[in-house]
């Protein structure tokens, strides 16, 4: 049994399976990884890469619950990048001693040590370890992987939900109040002024956190494109070819995060598979925004040797997830073109589907498997494993998916698509 006294030199297969799993599990996979060495009764990771859901949270459900933004904001401003520190400070409404790490790029880890904790152990090795979490983070989130979109599409949706249910009852709780204090029946002028400012301020309190929240699952479009342009340019610094970017216009609708996202991990690999052709001497790259969708519009006029197959095949995943479409098409000698639409709204179907973002990646590939029929001892022979191994993974499986028979998770894998 592995020494919890020494996570850095015994536990690295457990570390692994902290960053290869599902996303929106990953605080409580690392929560259990550090328990041992750091006992804690919460943790919090915060970063606002992750559009959907900047709060990852394990531990006691009545604290986590009433984390804030803001309280993180503040922690996060109080501590230096790698200068991990224990202190006091407000989390979940009340002043309660941490033990926090911020990583260079901003990522907060936050935790919540146990009363009979007497000190914080080994500072420098929890910086490190979190160091290799926060870069997987940032990883999923930067290429925009299928199990970071679902994640965050399923999250955006549920908060989006949420605030519009809070906004709708307390405006209209708030509209009543108005509504009656501002009635000339009543006396005590000074006092019905006084509880017509406080109502007042209180509805714009409201109607501004519900705009603050929203800005932390959306992006402007001129401005997620800009970073697409800083990122290709800095990508094809060494290619010959002449890039023009065509942005979105500055009106209209702003991108849910997980979009804004997958559009520029998109667009980067579809850069990347255009400027592989020989003779390719300009690329266009734009954006096109409507009510509706975010289209990416790609082309060539040179080369026309795109290889349409490969790079179908890597957009395909984050197309399933987002519900887009591709198109692309490629004449030699006269040029190629790629388009892909994404939709800014989920449908049913794919938030029906959202299921298979709680695989991790060894699930997906048994369940990839046994959508093909394949038993489980050639899935063991596959993918280097024991025949043991591969029914613990299919039970998993059976049991994330929330299906009774490995034809209802085949089922559901080929309407996903993902069993080629």
């Amino acid at each position: 049994m592995p020494d919890a006294k020494a996570p850095q030199d015994t536990s690295l297969v457990a570390l692994r399976e902290v960053i290869d799993g599902a996303l929106h599990e990953i605080a409580g996979r690392f929560s259990r990884f550090l328990s041992g060495r750091w006992p804690h009764t919460a943790l919090v990771i915060f970063t606002r890469e992750c559009t959907g859901r900047p709060r990852k949270v394990a531990g006691a459900t009545k604290m986590i619950n009433k984390v804030t933004i803001d309280e993180l904001e503040q922690l996060k401003a109080a501590v230096e990048p790698g200068r991990p520190l224990s202190t006091t400070a407000t989390i979940a409404g009340a002043a309660r001693t941490v033990w926090a790490v911020r990583d260079p790029v901003g990522t907060l880890l936050v935790l919540v040590p146990r009363a009979n904790a007497k000190r914080f152990p080994e500072p420098a090795v929890l910086a490190e370890i979190f160091g290799i979490v926060a870069t997987s983070i940032r990883q999923q989130v930067t290429q925009a992987s299928p199990d970071y979109l679902a994640e965050s599409r399923a999250a955006s949706n549920e908060r989006a939900r949420t605030i519009a249910e809070m906004a709708a009852a307390h405006e209209g709780t708030l509209v009543t109040i108005l509504t009656t204090l501002r009635s000339t029946s009543l006396g005590d002028r000074r006092a019905r002024l006084a509880a017509t400012e406080s109502a007042s301020a209180a509805l714009v309190a409201l109607r501004s956190t519900q705009e603050s929240d929203l800005t932390l699952s959306a992006e402007p479009a001129p401005a997620a494109f800009a970073k697409l342009r800083k990122e290709i340019r800095q990508m094809l610094r060494h290619h010959q070819a002449r890039i023009e970017f065509v942005s979105p216009p500055d009106a209209g609708r702003p991108l849910p995060g997980d979009v804004a996202y997958a559009a520029r991990a998109m667009t980067r690999t579809a850069a990347l598979a255009f400027t592989a052709q020989p003779g390719v001497a300009s690329l266009r790259i734009a954006w096109l925004l409507d009510g509706a969708s975010l289209r990416v519009d790609m082309r060539e006029r040179d080369s026309g040797r795109l290889d349409v197959t490969a790079l179908h095949h890597q957009l395909d995943g984050r197309a399933r997830t987002l519900g887009a479409t591709i198109g692309l098409d490629a004449v030699p000698d006269w040029g190629s073109r790629a388009t892909i639409e994404l939709p800014l709204e989920s449908t049913s179907d794919h938030e029906r589907d959202d299921r298979l973002s709680r695989l991790n990646r060894r699930e997906l590939d048994v369940l990839r498997l046994l959508a093909r029929g394949t038993r489980n001892k050639a899935i063991a022979t596959e993918l280097g494993v024991t025949e043991s191994t591969v029914k613990f993974h299919v039970t998993g499986v059976l049991k994330k998916l929330e299906v009774a028979s490995r034809g209802e998770a085949a089922a559901l894998a080929l309407k996903a698509g993902i069993a080629q």
